[in-house]
């Protein structure tokens, strides 16, 4: 199971009731925060979830709007007791613009550890969960991230007893342990479990122009949250300008990745309303939703 919630849908200024950019996942007692738009606290606050178990904290790009939040949110996990080391991972000069920002929140009862990209595609794993970031096209570096969590095979016990597995061992290779007999046998997960069945995708990428490297990273996404900062299709030239996207062309990408839902999110402060231009945008995609802060949606793993 994966819950996933949109803190902040607002781009470029917050505004009364939208709040800027980020978007949190849970797994398993583990959290993972994209982006840290200023209000992003309050935002969880008012969801009723924690800071504390934040383990990965990943960064898009380094524009105000998507970073702000940060020293706040330190300072209040700092605060919470968390003494385990938080990730962060985002664009190459995470590191100098983390530590920058930390001059107003320097002492802190936790390890911060950086992982910067430096690939046009990049994989890694935190808390359970499978992480694939990708490069797409603003006017500085940026990423977007394929957060996936996988799920083991069956456990066959004719599969087991055929590989001669010792029954002692069986639960601790079903839970994925690979493990040394005293003989110096190694047994693997995968000689008592099936084939992996199908988990949980959700693609996330924002400040963007449309690009082939979404549409391949969202491919069958169960939730493709995709940036609409313009509704207006007059708009376009101007989407053109800064490296943005209308409505859409998100909807054009959800189409051509075959996801199963869309949600729109970082909205221009200009767009007071998204949904009277929904009609439009479902007959490209009918599965798309505007965006809102505080939607939420629990994903499960589909029945067999």
């Amino acid at each position: 199971m994966l819950d996933v919630c949109l803190l902040g849908t607002g781009g470029m200024m917050p505004l009364p009731h939208r709040f800027l950019t980020a978007a949190m996942m849970r797994h398993n007692g583990s959290s993972l925060l994209i982006d840290c738009g200023e209000g992003t606290q309050v935002a969880v606050r008012e969801k009723g979830w924690s800071f504390k178990p934040i383990d990965l904290l990943c960064f898009t790009h380094y524009h105000a709007d998507h970073i702000s939040g940060l020293p706040g949110l330190l300072l209040t996990m700092g605060n919470a007791d968390r003494t385990e080391p938080l990730l962060m991972a985002g664009p190459k000069g995470l590191e100098r613009v983390a530590e920058s920002l930390r001059m107003i929140a320097p002492e802190l009862p936790f390890e911060i550890v950086y992982r910067e990209f430096t690939k046009p595609e990049e994989d890694f794993s935190c808390g359970g969960y499978q992480i694939h970031a990708f490069r797409v096209n603003h006017n500085v570096t940026c990423y977007g991230y394929s957060v996936k969590i996988n799920r083991a095979g069956r456990f066959r016990t004719e599969q087991a007893l055929a590989n001669g597995i010792p029954q002692r061992l069986w639960s601790r290779l079903q839970k994925g342990e690979t493990i040394r007999g005293e003989d110096g046998t190694v047994y693997r997960p995968e000689m008592v479990l099936g084939p992996a069945r199908k988990g949980i995708h959700v693609t996330y990428c924002t400040d963007t122009r449309p690009t082939d490297a979404i549409a391949h990273a969202a491919k069958g996404a169960d939730l493709f949250i995709c940036e609409g900062m313009y509704a207006e299709e007059e708009k376009l030239a101007k989407a053109r300008q800064y490296k943005h996207m209308t409505f859409y062309e998100a909807a054009e990408l959800a189409k051509k990745a075959g996801v199963k839902e869309m949600w729109l999110t970082h909205f221009s402060p200009s767009l007071t309303r998204a949904e009277p231009y929904m009609s439009k945008v479902r007959e490209i995609f009918p599965e798309a939703y505007p965006g809102k802060d505080g939607k939420s949606v629990e994903l499960s793993f589909e029945e067999e």
